[in-house]
């Protein structure tokens, strides 16, 4: 029963600091709502005696990529109010495209079975013996992906905070 009442605050805590993550007017405040946010998954992730999941978690995302992207803020010094409005076109597409990930979900979740969800207790996903064979087997072009997908924002990044032309 407490680790009901454990979730349902986790839940509302990650979906509150995500939604201000959208909200925030400054860049620095959404990086550290974006912080707690990463904390409220680490905490379900130990919810889910995925122990393992939960600590690195919080030491790659809360931890180093978080630091990325605050060098990445203070780098492209996005504190300006200079930005122009949007086109009435660009809010129309991205309300259009908000709709069409709504209707997704509702799909998703209508032909969801809450029955057919495993006992979290009784798994052995968060061991790392079978967390290394999935992710190392499985889903290995992705977990590479994602390395050279963070790698060219790096690079990407620091080629937007130079002051100086680098082609002529």
């Amino acid at each position: 029963m407490f680790t009901e009442y454990i979730f349902y605050f986790l839940s509302i805590m990650a979906l509150f600091s995500a939604v201000m993550v959208l909200v925030s007017k400054k860049p620095i405040h959404s990086v550290l709502f974006l912080t707690l946010t990463f904390f409220a998954i680490a905490g379900h992730y130990v919810l889910l005696n995925a122990q393992f999941l939960a600590v690195v978690h919080v030491i790659v995302y809360a931890g180093a990529i978080m630091v990325l992207f605050l060098f990445t803020v203070m780098l492209l010094n996005l504190n300006n109010d200079e930005r122009s409005p949007k086109p009435v076109w660009v809010k129309i597409m991205a309300i259009a495209a908000g709709g069409m990930l709504m209707l997704t979900l509702i799909g998703v979740f209508r032909g969801y079975d809450i029955k057919s969800a495993h006992d979290p207790l009784t798994t052995q996903i968060g061991l790392v013996k079978e967390l290394g064979r999935i992710l190392y087997h499985e889903y290995l072009i992705p977990f590479e992906l994602s390395s050279v997908l963070f790698l060219t924002a790096m690079v990407g990044a620091v080629l937007l905070g130079k002051k100086e032309q680098i082609y002529k």
